[in-house]
């Protein structure tokens, strides 16, 4: 009974430290941002160069900036690009694993095709796929998939051959020995890539919109940037960094469920 009671407390200590921590990390953003109201108004600086907040949380009042349709336009692509980047770059992996001859054949070509900067291909993917939601979660796509791809890779070599060789003399099926051994010993590696992932995700969007878009968030910023309407580009860098945010979050939870917290990494 002594031994439950104790690990009850030590529970519910570390469930204070939790939201202790949650608590500043609010209070921080919320200092920052009243320290950033003060300055602006005391030092009068001018409203296209640095806007107050109370000026930026003001432009959501305005219905021609279109903040909910183009949000999710960016969502989509920001979503879309990820999970794709997800399911074929575990998917990759686990075929490179299988494969030698696919790994030695293929996989140096699509290193050399990751060294491209994909700002410079954005010029040939409008030729290609022409402007669209479609070819933002391309580009999304192609910034996402090399670090998760690596990362799996990695992860799926780091199982103990012991653990391999068990099933193989059980006669266990590649799929089995994928499902029981590789995936559960890989999954610390596949979140990690998914992290990096998450933040070149909301890069890609934006650059796709940039380049090849006539919606979404990143767009806009092009749009108000012409009259020098400084409120309303604030407010899209803060939404596009709360996508951002949400997104690496959902990662994290996703983490919290799979992995056992001895065997996540930083």
């Amino acid at each position: 009974m002594a031994a439950l009671d104790a690990e009850a407390n030590r529970r519910a200590a570390e469930r204070r430290q939790v939201l202790q921590r949650r608590a500043v990390v609010i209070l921080v953003h919320l200092a920052a941002l009243a320290v950033w109201e003060v300055l602006v108004v005391l030092l009068e600086v001018k409203n296209f160069i640095l806007p107050p907040p109370s000026d930026v949380l003001a432009t959501l009042s305005g219905s021609h900036y279109g903040w909910l349709e183009n949000t999710w336009v960016t969502t989509l692509e920001i979503f879309g690009g990820y999970a794709l980047a997800v399911i074929l770059g575990v998917a990759c992996a686990l075929v490179f694993t299988w494969s030698k001859a696919l790994l030695l054949l293929v996989f140096p070509l699509l290193v050399t095709l990751n060294m491209i900067p994909k700002v410079a291909l954005g010029p040939l993917v409008i030729v290609w796929f022409s402007y669209g939601i479609g070819t933002n979660i391309l580009i999304t796509f192609s910034l996402c998939f090399f670090p998760i791809l690596l990362t799996t890779i990695r992860g799926l070599r780091e199982i103990e051959p012991d653990l391999l060789d068990l099933v193989n003399s059980l006669r266990g099926s590649r799929w089995q020995k994928f499902i029981y051994i590789q995936l559960p010993g890989a999954l610390p590696y596949i979140f990690s890539g998914m992290k990096v992932a998450s933040i070149l995700a909301v890069a890609g969007a934006v650059v796709g919109e940039f380049i090849a878009s006539e919606r979404g968030l990143g767009y806009l910023m092009i749009q108000v940037q012409a009259s020098l309407d400084t409120p309303a580009m604030f407010m899209a860098v803060i939404l596009i960094t709360g996508l951002g945010v949400l997104l690496y979050l959902l990662v994290l939870v996703l983490e919290y469920f799979s992995v056992p917290k001895d065997a996540r990494m930083s």
